[in-house]
């Protein structure tokens, strides 16, 4: 098992008006962990460039922060890429973050 430290991006909300709440930034903080499972594959049936997907699981030690904003958890950092945070699974002090694609933050 390796070792993990990265930054996980959290998509805060504000109340833009009365009762209209909207993603308006970006919160990024660094975790510490390990890399539970490593996996990579390419869906390149159709696609001339496949694309890359990880299904790997990172194990963080979460601070009151994480487990406050779980629901606003958006990405992890791992090996130089965001990547989309899929499923939290919460242990006692640990999330286990599932990842999926490539993170694109487009509207």
């Amino acid at each position: 098992m390796s070792r993990y430290c990265g930054r996980i991006g959290f998509g805060i909300p504000t109340e833009t008006r009365p009762g209209i709440w909207e993603q308006s930034s970006i919160v990024e903080r660094t975790y510490y962990g390990d890399v539970i499972r490593n996996y990579r594959r390419s869906d390149s049936a159709d696609k001339v460039n496949g694309d890359i997907s990880f299904s790997n699981q990172i194990s963080i030690v979460a601070d009151a922060f994480a487990n406050r904003n779980i629901i606003n958890m958006l990405y992890a950092e791992f090996m130089g890429t965001k990547w989309t945070i899929t499923s939290i699974e919460v242990l006692e002090h640990r999330l286990i973050l599932s990842l999926g694609g490539v993170y694109n933050n487009v509207p």
